[in-house]
């Protein structure tokens, strides 16, 4: 069995940006979902299902670190013609600030991704995609609406749904290289945490459940070196 990979990111540098978490500001301006899109929100995601009480989420970002829904079963699985990206911007709030705004994961067109598929409890399937509306969606209209999804698992395909970016919602960011990102990911800090903890929780993770992501993992090699040079 190989070693496993040795992140040059670690928690040193996660609890360094830690120390630059800023309390709650006033939101920018938009449109705050209310208790009834909620509702609203999970009657459309099951009305996307086929009918069975094996609902299953995709995750490919914080979700498999920090899923906030209850679920019985866990896959890994492979998703076409979606990859993961850095592409939804700008964050001035949960983990950046108007001077240094930060970037969140989302899926956009093209490629593939490997995440993580949760299955939600039988019988509990709305009050747990109500959860995931409510961490997901809570602005309204959505950068990355719900989208129901095939992902290819070693016990065959799986119907899930998941969060895609809406390249026409005004938060979509393209064309950055990756230095640019790191740059991004190695300032932004908000109320929430850091992106260095997200990226850093994110890659561990992916890593945990054995999927290695070249492009994230370069990231994270070139947010520490900018970390490690900015002492």
């Amino acid at each position: 069995m190989a070693p496993a990979r040795q992140m040059r990111l670690n928690e040193a540098h996660v609890a360094r940006m830690a120390l630059l978490v800023t309390p709650d500001g006033p939101l920018p301006p938009a449109e705050t979902a209310t208790d009834d899109d909620f509702r609203q929100f999970t009657q459309e995601i099951l009305a996307g299902s086929d009918g069975s009480d094996q609902i299953w989420v995709f995750a490919y970002g914080s979700l498999i670190w920090k899923p906030a829904c209850e679920f019985v079963e866990i896959r890994t699985g492979l998703l076409r013609g979606w990859h993961r990206a850095f592409c939804l911007g700008w964050n001035t709030w949960f983990r950046g600030s108007e001077t240094n705004p930060g970037l969140m994961l989302a899926l956009d067109r093209g490629g593939s991704c490997k995440g993580a598929l949760y299955r939600l409890p039988p019988g509990a399937a709305a009050e747990n995609i109500e959860k995931l509306c409510r961490r997901e969606m809570g602005r309204k209209p959505s950068p990355f609406p719900p989208r129901w999804v095939t992902v290819m698992t070693e016990q065959g395909p799986v119907r899930a749904f998941t969060f895609c970016i809406d390249r026409n919602s005004g938060r979509y960011v393209s064309g950055l290289n990756e230095a640019q990102i790191a740059d991004v990911l190695a300032r932004a800090v908000g109320s929430r945490g850091s992106m260095v903890e997200y990226l850093f929780n994110t890659v561990s993770h992916l890593e945990q459940l054995g999927i290695h992501d070249p492009h994230l993992w370069r990231l994270q090699e070139l947010v520490a070196e900018r970390l490690d040079g900015s002492r």
